[in-house]
């Protein structure tokens, strides 16, 4: 049996839960560089808790320069199976109004200038992605904000922007051309790290705003995102804390595969395999590199 452990990424508040106990901040060293911040590993009802500042306490790291790599890898170090994203989003839909949560499942990359693989040269791997979001996560999470009264809508794309500057109109228009549902600059390439990583990944999209479409609403404004954010930070802390709370003791295995992704996905003979990166890889991928 291996024990389910939650770990939550997200931003300032979210890791001051309400029947969090035990809280504890701990530096856990990765090879892939700092990652964002220290983790807060405690408990609810028992159940492990790990969260991760994605920007760092205080808001320090761009999203461009957050480590991404560093992150997962942390969060593989300190047990978690589970990865719930609590992400800030603009809306490109009428119907997804600021503060409504979206849980997305599919992704549309749009970023350019961030390392988005632990593999490379010296150890090539590709592993599938057509589905990046754990469905039984999903359904967790769901289930919580149904539990909390929490609006939220089931599904949606999530269009990963660079950034750190907010949306063109000419960008805002061609996104929702694409039917996405949200856009936000941090989900990318959290997700697919989480992946190669083997764990199950999904996201809630905060709706901040209406990005630079909509007509009654204007340009996005950071402090109109910070003040929406602050209305969103209570149910988000009741989302999770319900989420912790109801989460199954035992890890069930991903339907579309997360926990087994790097089965068969590792090309580079083992005689040619870089010895300095196979070191690097041990948290992520020990599992199917180990000599058997």
């Amino acid at each position: 049996m291996t024990e389910a452990v939650l770990g939550i990424i997200g931003g300032s508040g979210l890791y001051d839960l309400p029947g969090l106990e035990n809280g504890e901040w701990r530096k856990i060293e990765s090879p892939w560089g700092e990652p964002s911040d220290m983790v807060r590993v405690g408990t609810i009802e028992g159940r492990k808790i790990v969260f991760l500042p994605r920007h760092g306490r205080g808001h320090c790291y761009a999203p461009t320069d957050i480590n991404y790599r560093a992150n997962i890898d942390v969060l593989k170090r300190a047990g978690v199976t589970d990865v719930v994203s609590v992400s800030a989003c603009g809306s490109l839909k009428e119907e997804l109004p600021p503060g409504r949560f979206v849980l997305v499942d599919q992704f549309i990359d749009r970023t350019f200038a961030r390392a988005k693989s632990f593999f490379g040269a010296g150890c090539v791997a590709h592993v599938p992605f057509a589905w990046p979001v754990s469905p039984l996560l999903s359904d967790a999470l769901a289930a919580a904000a149904k539990a909390e009264g929490i609006e939220h809508t089931r599904g949606g794309t999530y269009i990963v922007m660079e950034g750190p500057q907010f949306s063109t109109l000419a960008e805002s228009r061609l996104y929702r051309s694409w039917d996405a549902a949200v856009i936000g600059m941090t989900n990318m390439p959290e997700a697919k790290l989480a992946r190669e990583a083997e764990l199950c990944y999904a996201t809630v999209a905060m709706v901040t705003d209406y990005d630079s479409w909509h007509a009654g609403h204007g340009q996005v404004k950071v402090e109109d995102v910070i003040r929406v954010f602050g209305e969103n930070l209570g149910k988000a802390q009741r989302l999770i804390a319900r989420l912790a709370r109801d989460f199954p003791r035992e890890h069930q295995l991903c339907p579309v595969g997360s926990d087994r992704a790097l089965d068969g996905a590792i090309l580079t003979a083992p005689d040619k395999r870089d010895p300095a990166l196979l070191a690097k890889l041990e948290a992520v991928a020990g599992r199917v590199l180990r000599p058997s």
